[in-house]
Parts: structure tokens; C-alpha cells; sequence
């Protein structure tokens, strides 16, 4: 993406890609126009002049691949989830301040359009609905499918609440891999709002919906369409009505790619050093929470003996 919005004009050079696996590395360099090194050390060593970082390596090395390059002056742009423990996403923080870094946290979600349509409709949302399925694909087998995929609709219902979790109750199982496949959550947090997770990655469909209702109005987002829809229950002078009058409003939605947007997002945070859409604190909350998920699945897991 940073190649691609170079060609665009955005003022931005792709200098290096780094990767343990050197031929890898150099593949993916020669389809890019760039050069490729085995480890940030080299990368540093040959372009001092680097200003910011993508790190998208397993979450077990996000740490240690962050630090080095905080460490020598570079902006981080770290994919989620943040960290593999709060213990090492609090690190990570503590270097962003301590260095003077950027540090963003690559939850892609909230720079989809729909999701930035909705964010002006917000007032009291009370009751939430998220389905995030995928099929299988060895992708990302690192992580279970809370840290892997239900984590980006933590982030987002989170950052839309803007509330303390008080409770969470949760239940999945492994099905094609060693970690849990499948999940389900329910939410309850402080200011009274209910919010139900499910997430896949051995579905035979491809979903990704989060609909949520707050006094008088029904919202539906399509994250794959990118795409709005408002429901607003009206009534005659504030008397409820048998048959209430109910306007639908698609919202206006400015399209574009969400990791795009994240990218230039994350340029915009280090030109000008203003703090990151989502900086790392976002995604130590987004974090916590997919533990305690996790946490609950096991609790529950325990109580049937499925372990």
C-alpha cells in the first residue's frame, strides 16, 4: 500500500521490506520496487533516514520488532492485536512516550467508511449485534479467532460505547486448528449497554455485520459493502403510536479501501505528530477485553469438562 499511494502522489517512499525469511523478503521487494533485508538492524543501518514502520509480523514478535524500531527514531504502525499480554502492550506504550514515538495500533475497522459514516449518528446505543465469519484459512493460526478476528468488533463497539466493561460471558471451541475456531461473547458495560459477538473463521460464508439500536433508531452496518442504513422510529408529538412512522436514511458514505485509509491515516499522525486515530492505548483496551474473552471461554469450557 505505501508503493501504491506513492504512485499516487502521496508523499511517501517505500525504502525496504524486511523479513527473517531473505528470499521472501526479496520477493516481495522486487514486486515492489524496493530493497529487502533479513532483520531491522540492516534495514536501520542502510536507511537512517526512515521515518515510519509497518509491523506485521506474528503478534509473539510485535514487541521486540516495535522497540527495535522506536528505538532508532521510527514511528510504529503495529497490526493487531497490539500485543500477545498486557504486560508487553503496556511496554510498548511506556517506549511510544518515552521515545517520542507515534505509535498507532492497526485496527483496520475504524477506518472503514461505513464505520466513519456512523460514527455522527451515535447518541445512547444500547443493544448490539455482531457476526464476523470467515472460512478456514491457515492464516493467522498463531492467534485463536478472539485475538484473530472478534478483536476488531471489540475495538469498534468499544470505541462507539465509550463505557467501562461490567460483565463479559463468553463460549467457543476449536474445530479445525489447536486454538478456538469459533466464539461467542456477551458484553455488558457499565453505562447499561448489551453487546453480542459471534465470530468464525470455519464458516462456509463470508460475514461481517454489526447492527446496534438506541433510543428510536436501528442501525445496520455492512463492513464488506461498506455500506449504512438507518432506521429512525418517529411519533406523533412524542405519543407512542400503534403504527409509528419509520424513515429509512442511508447515509452518505465516502468510499475507500479501509487499510488505505489506515496508512494514510498513520502518515497524517507522523507529519504532523498529532496522536493516531487509534493509538496504542486503543489497542491495549481492545486487547484486554479479547482476554477476558478468552478468559470466559476457558472458564466455560472448563464447566462442560470439554477439556
Amino acid at each position: 500500500m505505501y508503493h501504491q499511494l506513492a504512485k499516487d502522489g502521496e508523499a511517501v517512499r517505500l525504502v525496504g521490506v524486511v523479513d527473517s525469511d531473505f528470499g521472501r523478503a526479496d520477493v516481495i521487494a522486487k514486486e515492489f520496487g524496493s530493497q529487502p533485508f533479513g532483520s531491522i538492524e540492516q534495514l536501520i543501518a542502510t536507511h537512517g533516514e526512515i521515518q515510519a514502520a509497518s509491523v506485521a509480523v506474528p503478534t509473539v514478535h510485535h514487541l521486540a520488532a516495535a522497540r527495535a524500531l522506536m528505538n532508532a527514531g521510527v514511528d510504529v504502525l503495529v497490526e493487531k492485536p497490539l500485543a500477545t499480554s498486557l504486560a508487553e502492550a503496556d511496554e510498548l506504550i511506556a517506549l511510544a512516550k518515552s521515545s517520542g514515538r507515534i505509535g498507532q495500533t492497526g485496527h483496520l475497522e475504524r477506518f472503514n467508511p461505513a464505520v466513519r459514516a456512523t460514527v455522527p449518528l451515535i447518541t445512547n446505543p444500547m443493544f448490539f449485534e455482531v457476526h464476523r465469519l470467515s472460512v478456514f484459512t491457515p492464516r493467522s493460526l498463531d492467534v485463536d479467532v478472539v485475538l484473530d478476528l472478534m478483536i476488531h468488533d471489540l475495538d469498534t463497539v468499544m470505541s462507539f460505547v465509550n463505557s467501562p466493561v461490567k460483565e463479559i460471558r463468553a463460549a467457543g471451541l476449536p474445530i479445525l486448528s489447536d486454538k478456538v475456531d469459533i466464539a461467542n461473547a456477551r458484553i455488558e458495560f457499565e453505562s447499561g449497554c448489551v453487546a453480542n459477538f459471534t465470530a468464525s473463521r470455519v464458516s462456509t460464508e463470508r460475514v461481517r455485520k454489526l447492527r446496534f439500536f438506541q433510543p428510536h433508531q436501528y442501525i445496520s452496518i455492512d463492513y464488506g459493502r461498506q455500506d449504512v442504513l438507518v432506521f429512525t422510529v418517529g411519533s406523533n408529538q412524542g405519543v407512542p403510536s400503534v403504527n409509528p412512522e419509520i424513515k429509512v436514511f442511508k447515509p452518505p458514505v465516502a468510499s475507500e479501501e479501509p487499510l488505505r485509509a489506515e496508512i494514510r491515516s498513520f502518515l497524517h499522525a507522523v507529519r504532523t505528530r498529532e496522536k493516531p486515530v487509534v493509538p496504542f492505548e486503543d489497542g491495549r483496551r481492545a486487547l484486554a477485553v479479547a482476554l477476558e474473552v478468552n478468559a470466559g471461554i476457558k472458564e466455560h469450557t472448563s464447566k462442560l469438562k470439554l477439556s
